[in-house]
């Protein structure tokens, strides 16, 4: 799933594909705000992604399964 993250003071979003489900992410942004913590996401290649909380302005959950493009078999 791609997410992507908008923060405060930041001309660009920040792009992260994840195999976190939407539910997931959205229950660690809540932790880390309630918190005041960083917010963890770990991409499809196993890096890192780190971002204050606080800091967060927006974050939009794109598709949990992506449609296949071409020609190929279903």
């Amino acid at each position: 799933m791609e997410i992507k993250i908008g923060i405060q003071h930041v001309a660009r979003e920040l792009a992260v594909d994840t195999t976190a489900t939407a539910a997931e992410v959205e229950a660690d942004l809540r932790k880390a705000l309630a918190d005041g913590t960083l917010i963890a996401l770990t991409d499809e290649k196993g890096r890192k992604v780190l971002v204050p909380a606080d800091k967060v302005a927006y974050i939009d959950l794109g598709q949990e399964k992506a449609r296949p493009v071409g020609f190929g078999a279903v």
